[in-house]
């Protein structure tokens, strides 16, 4: 199975993460990012940060993880390229606990592919059936 698929939107770029449940899709989506902005073939993994989120449905969420994301790639100037994401619902709400591995950015050593400027609500949309299809667009 592909763990994700970029689709073109003028200006922007969408992707479609997939996986067997909404931790993994999560995962996946979370690789899917930080494809645009470099190679993550080539990102180390020797920083790690862990968040919670907790958010009133999927697509919420979704959107508060990719967010997440994009704030500690900017706070922390760092590439990330592993990602552990559990989620459970509580009560109405999902919440999710993740940890982000990667390391600092060093452009002499890293692709520098599209900056991010931000994530977009337009055509969110977390699809549950066998497998989990997560889809996003974002900013360039």
């Amino acid at each position: 199975m592909k763990k994700f698929e970029y689709f073109d939107v003028t200006a922007d770029i969408g992707f479609y993460a997939f996986g067997k449940n909404l931790n993994e899709a999560f995962e996946n989506a979370g690789l899917a990012i930080f494809n645009i902005i470099s190679n993550t073939e080539n990102i180390s993994q020797n920083k790690s940060i862990t968040f919670e989120i907790t958010s009133e449905d999927e697509v919420s969420l979704l959107y508060d993880y990719l967010e997440e994301l994009l704030f500690y790639h900017e706070i922390e100037f760092a590439l990330f390229s592993a990602f552990d994401v559990n989620i459970e619902k509580i009560n109405e709400n999902y919440h999710l606990t993740a940890t982000i591995m990667g390391e600092d950015i060093n452009w002499d050593r890293h692709e520098r592919n599209c900056e991010i400027k931000a994530i977009t609500f337009h055509q969110m949309e977390v699809r549950i059936t066998d497998n989990v299809c997560l889809r996003a667009i974002v900013d360039l």
